[in-house]
Protein backbone atom coordinates (compact mmCIF):
# COMPACT_ATOMS: atom_id res chain seq x y z
CA UNK A 1 0.00 0.00 0.00
CA UNK A 2 2.80 2.39 1.16
CA UNK A 3 4.52 1.57 -2.41
CA UNK A 4 1.81 2.55 -4.37
CA UNK A 5 1.65 5.85 -2.92
CA UNK A 6 4.81 6.94 -3.25
CA UNK A 7 4.35 5.51 -7.14
CA UNK A 8 0.99 7.89 -7.13
CA UNK A 9 3.12 10.81 -5.38
CA UNK A 10 6.00 10.37 -8.24
CA UNK A 11 3.53 10.17 -10.76
CA UNK A 12 1.76 13.53 -9.57
CA UNK A 13 5.17 15.43 -8.83
CA UNK A 14 6.69 14.48 -12.49
CA UNK A 15 3.30 16.01 -13.84
CA UNK A 16 3.25 19.12 -12.32
CA UNK A 17 7.00 20.08 -13.01
CA UNK A 18 6.10 18.90 -16.41
CA UNK A 19 3.15 21.09 -16.72
CA UNK A 20 5.86 24.22 -15.09
CA UNK A 21 8.52 23.81 -16.91
CA UNK A 22 5.69 23.28 -20.15
CA UNK A 23 4.64 27.15 -19.05
CA UNK A 24 7.75 28.21 -18.47
CA UNK A 25 9.25 27.59 -21.77
CA UNK A 26 6.05 29.00 -23.19
CA UNK A 27 6.51 31.98 -21.53
CA UNK A 28 10.29 32.62 -22.46
CA UNK A 29 9.41 31.81 -26.17
CA UNK A 30 6.61 34.46 -26.32
CA UNK A 31 8.66 36.76 -24.16
CA UNK A 32 11.54 36.42 -27.10
CA UNK A 33 9.09 36.48 -29.98
CA UNK A 34 7.69 40.14 -28.27
CA UNK A 35 11.46 41.40 -28.12
CA UNK A 36 12.19 40.52 -31.95
CA UNK A 37 8.72 41.82 -33.11
CA UNK A 38 9.68 45.05 -31.43
CA UNK A 39 13.76 45.19 -32.45
CA UNK A 40 11.88 48.28 -34.41
CA UNK A 41 9.30 49.82 -34.66
CA UNK A 42 6.69 47.04 -35.97
CA UNK A 43 3.94 47.26 -38.34
CA UNK A 44 0.58 49.38 -36.49
CA UNK A 45 -2.54 51.45 -37.75
CA UNK A 46 -4.45 53.46 -34.81
CA UNK A 47 -6.79 56.74 -35.86
CA UNK A 48 -6.00 59.86 -34.72
CA UNK A 49 -7.49 62.65 -32.78
CA UNK A 50 -8.67 64.06 -36.42
CA UNK A 51 -10.07 59.95 -37.11
CA UNK A 52 -7.17 59.87 -39.82
CA UNK A 53 -5.56 56.38 -40.07
CA UNK A 54 -2.21 57.09 -38.66
CA UNK A 55 0.47 54.11 -39.26
CA UNK A 56 4.24 53.66 -38.61
CA UNK A 57 4.82 55.23 -41.97
CA UNK A 58 3.51 58.54 -40.45
CA UNK A 59 6.20 58.29 -38.17
CA UNK A 60 8.71 61.71 -37.98
CA UNK A 61 12.69 61.19 -38.77
CA UNK A 62 12.50 61.58 -34.97
CA UNK A 63 13.16 59.11 -31.81
CA UNK A 64 9.82 58.03 -31.11
CA UNK A 65 8.55 58.18 -26.98
CA UNK A 66 5.25 55.62 -27.76
CA UNK A 67 2.76 55.92 -24.67
CA UNK A 68 0.31 54.00 -23.68
CA UNK A 69 -1.96 55.29 -20.95
CA UNK A 70 -5.47 55.57 -19.58
CA UNK A 71 -7.43 58.90 -18.83
CA UNK A 72 -8.68 57.82 -15.61
CA UNK A 73 -4.95 56.42 -14.63
CA UNK A 74 -3.38 58.37 -11.71
CA UNK A 75 -0.12 57.78 -12.92
CA UNK A 76 -1.11 58.67 -16.88
CA UNK A 77 -2.17 61.99 -15.19
CA UNK A 78 1.02 62.39 -13.33
CA UNK A 79 3.39 61.44 -16.68
CA UNK A 80 1.07 63.90 -18.39
CA UNK A 81 1.66 67.10 -16.50
CA UNK A 82 5.72 65.71 -15.97
CA UNK A 83 6.05 65.76 -19.71
CA UNK A 84 4.17 69.10 -19.99
CA UNK A 85 6.20 70.61 -17.83
CA UNK A 86 9.46 69.93 -20.07
CA UNK A 87 7.96 70.05 -23.28
CA UNK A 88 10.93 71.73 -24.31
CA UNK A 89 12.85 69.14 -23.17
CA UNK A 90 10.66 66.91 -25.80
CA UNK A 91 11.23 69.29 -29.10
CA UNK A 92 13.19 66.88 -30.78
CA UNK A 93 11.27 64.10 -29.85
CA UNK A 94 8.12 62.71 -31.22
CA UNK A 95 5.41 61.63 -28.54
CA UNK A 96 2.95 59.08 -29.42
CA UNK A 97 -0.08 58.77 -27.27
CA UNK A 98 -2.01 55.06 -27.46
CA UNK A 99 -5.21 55.06 -25.45
CA UNK A 100 -8.03 52.49 -25.89
CA UNK A 101 -10.54 54.79 -24.83
CA UNK A 102 -12.99 56.43 -26.86
CA UNK A 103 -11.25 59.69 -28.88
CA UNK A 104 -13.94 62.30 -26.75
CA UNK A 105 -11.69 60.84 -23.81
CA UNK A 106 -8.75 61.04 -25.01
CA UNK A 107 -9.18 64.27 -26.92
CA UNK A 108 -10.14 65.84 -23.25
CA UNK A 109 -6.87 64.08 -21.64
CA UNK A 110 -4.76 65.74 -24.61
CA UNK A 111 -6.47 68.79 -23.44
CA UNK A 112 -6.05 68.93 -19.92
CA UNK A 113 -2.54 68.10 -20.03
CA UNK A 114 -2.37 70.65 -22.56
CA UNK A 115 -0.67 68.39 -25.18
CA UNK A 116 -3.26 68.51 -27.95
CA UNK A 117 -2.25 70.15 -31.12
CA UNK A 118 1.63 70.19 -30.35
CA UNK A 119 3.76 69.76 -33.22
CA UNK A 120 5.51 66.68 -31.94
CA UNK A 121 2.73 65.19 -29.66
CA UNK A 122 -0.07 62.59 -31.74
CA UNK A 123 -2.58 61.06 -29.72
CA UNK A 124 -4.34 57.58 -31.47
CA UNK A 125 -7.01 55.87 -30.55
CA UNK A 126 -6.58 51.81 -30.14
CA UNK A 127 -10.18 50.80 -30.37
CA UNK A 128 -9.08 46.87 -30.82
CA UNK A 129 -6.21 46.76 -28.12
CA UNK A 130 -3.76 46.11 -30.68
CA UNK A 131 -0.89 48.24 -29.16
CA UNK A 132 -1.29 45.78 -25.58
CA UNK A 133 -0.89 42.46 -28.24
CA UNK A 134 1.91 44.31 -30.47
CA UNK A 135 4.60 45.70 -27.55
CA UNK A 136 2.98 43.06 -24.68
CA UNK A 137 1.56 45.90 -22.55
CA UNK A 138 0.74 44.66 -19.54
CA UNK A 139 0.56 47.95 -17.07
CA UNK A 140 -0.23 51.26 -18.10
CA UNK A 141 1.29 53.88 -18.15
CA UNK A 142 3.81 51.86 -20.29
CA UNK A 143 6.52 53.95 -22.42
CA UNK A 144 8.49 52.25 -25.20
CA UNK A 145 11.20 54.25 -26.58
CA UNK A 146 12.93 54.10 -30.47
CA UNK A 147 15.93 56.20 -31.51
CA UNK A 148 15.64 57.99 -34.74
CA UNK A 149 16.76 55.05 -36.65
CA UNK A 150 13.36 53.40 -35.19
CA UNK A 151 15.55 50.84 -33.46
CA UNK A 152 14.03 49.76 -29.76
CA UNK A 153 15.85 51.44 -26.85
CA UNK A 154 14.10 50.61 -23.77
CA UNK A 155 10.78 50.29 -22.13
CA UNK A 156 9.33 51.27 -18.98
CA UNK A 157 6.36 50.40 -17.05
CA UNK A 158 4.67 52.58 -14.77
CA UNK A 159 5.24 56.30 -13.72
CA UNK A 160 8.61 57.08 -15.01
CA UNK A 161 10.98 59.37 -14.47
CA UNK A 162 11.17 62.00 -17.50
CA UNK A 163 15.15 62.10 -17.36
CA UNK A 164 15.07 58.33 -17.26
CA UNK A 165 12.73 58.47 -20.78
CA UNK A 166 15.76 61.51 -22.01
CA UNK A 167 18.69 59.23 -20.62
CA UNK A 168 17.33 56.11 -23.39
CA UNK A 169 17.53 58.78 -26.38
CA UNK A 170 20.20 60.30 -25.75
Amino acid sequence: MKKKVKVIIAILLIGVLGFLGYGITNKLNYKKEVAERIKTIPDFSFVTTKEETFTQNDLKELPTVFIYFNSDCDYCQSEATKIEKRLSDFKNIELIFVSFEPLEDIIKFAKIYKLYNQENITFLEDKKGEFSKIFDVNSIPYIIVYNKKKEFKGKFKGATKIDKILKVIK
